[in-house]
């Protein structure tokens, strides 16, 4: 019996892996990006009380608002979690940059990297010299 070492699999470059899922993943990045920001934008023209219109709006609104606010926080928990699993650089930059820009661009472009690392392990993997074993 002999004990015998993870498989370390060779860097693969990520800028070859646009598989589908990683487009669409950026596409909806890119909507969240510009759908947030339009509204934010109107706030900013109008003078209006951010967080205040955000909470109190009535009961529907902070109902999504409190929707939304776990969704993100569960979100960060898993980029970080993943990011780390995966080991991807800097994922905790995702969860920052999504108070600047918008947790729904920010999620959805985590996403699109996650998949294209992933694509870039699986190229790898299958470019990867076969061990025989003895």
């Amino acid at each position: 019996m002999s004990i015998q070492s993870p498989r370390v699999l060779p860097r693969v470059p990520l800028h070859a892996h646009w598989t589908p899922l990683a487009v669409t993943y950026l596409v909806l990045s890119v909507i969240g990006l510009i759908g947030t920001w339009t509204y934010n934008v109107i706030a900013i023209l109008e003078r209006r009380d951010y967080l205040g219109d955000w909470v109190g709006s009535g009961p529907s609104v902070s109902s999504l608002t409190v929707d939304l606010l776990i969704a993100a926080i569960a979100g960060s928990v898993f980029i970080i979690v993943e990011a780390r699993r995966l080991g991807m650089r800097r994922g905790w930059l995702y969860v920052v940059l999504s108070g600047v820009t918008a947790f729904a661009c920010m999620f959805p472009l985590f996403l699109c990297m996650r998949e294209r690392t992933l694509a870039a392990r699986r190229a790898g993997a299958e470019n990867a010299p076969q061990e025989t074993s003895t």
